[in-house]
């Protein structure tokens, strides 16, 4: 059964200071704090629909392959949302984190880009990036920040018509990189599970193969969530507030 606190004790701080290798799972409730809009879960921001479609038919393959164009609008509307947003200071102590340890590994469910902005660099991002464009005919991704965009971007290397590249529902991940997750995961020391209840699979398996692999896990949120019962450890508050307290010595 998990150990529930409300801030890092000095006990939770020496375990943390004494793992080898880190592996942290991000999810929505971090870039909530940072004002992003939450489009599946909980909260006063939660949107199911945009000009009376549903997001999980906006957000789907099948639309992509009928109507790119108004996959584009969609996620243009989105960018438009987040491009004044700047990381909290949960997205910055996971970038002081990588700079702390000589193994960490940062695996975000997230497309928003705060975490890069923030400083994290081996970040394995599951569902792609809102920022970036995948060419349709040669597979080539770019950078695409402009917004809002007078037409779909085409690819810099053979002009070819794009799509965002992110993961749309009836889609498989990126090649490789859960692969890539999955195998940090199975050599950490503590496995940190922050901002997301993990139920989605195929990421709910991470932290279920780390505790296999010998981890302990530690999970961050506001409340207790279907993964409470596999941490070692949950520690209740909002990421901003609780995971600088792991580096700075004392609790806030």
């Amino acid at each position: 059964m998990s150990k529930v606190l409300r801030e890092v004790t000095d006990e939770l701080r020496r375990m943390f200071d004494s793992a080898r290798s880190i592996v942290v799972l991000t999810g929505a409730g971090v870039s909530a704090e940072s004002g992003v809009p939450t489009f599946r879960g909980g909260g006063g921001s939660e949107m199911w629909s945009w000009r009376g479609r549903p997001i999980t038919e906006l957000s789907s393959a099948e639309l992509l392959a009928t109507d790119p164009a108004l996959v584009w609008e969609w996620f243009d509307y989105r960018r438009g949302l987040l491009k004044e947003l700047t990381p909290n200071p949960g997205h910055f102590a996971l970038a002081e984190w990588e700079r702390r340890f000589e193994s960490f590994a940062l695996v975000t469910q997230n497309i928003d880009d705060l975490h890069r902005v923030a400083g994290s660099m081996n970040l394995f991002e599951l569902h792609g990036n809102i920022w970036r464009a995948r060419c349709l005919r040669c597979a080539s991704t770019f950078e695409a920040r402009e917004t809002p965009l007078e037409s779909a971007p085409a690819c810099f290397v053979c002009g070819g018509a794009s799509r965002p590249d992110v993961v749309l529902f009836g889609e498989m991940l990126p090649e490789g990189v859960f692969e890539r997750a999955e195998e940090a995961a199975s050599r950490a020391d503590i496995f940190f599970v922050i901002g997301t209840s993990a139920v989605v699979y195929p990421a709910a398996s991470l932290p279920i193969l780390a505790k296999q692999t010998g981890a302990k896990i530690i999970e961050v949120n506001p409340e207790q969530t279907d993964i409470s019962f596999l941490a070692d450890v949950t520690v209740l508050g909002l990421a901003g507030e609780i995971l600088p307290q792991f580096i700075s010595g004392r609790a806030h």
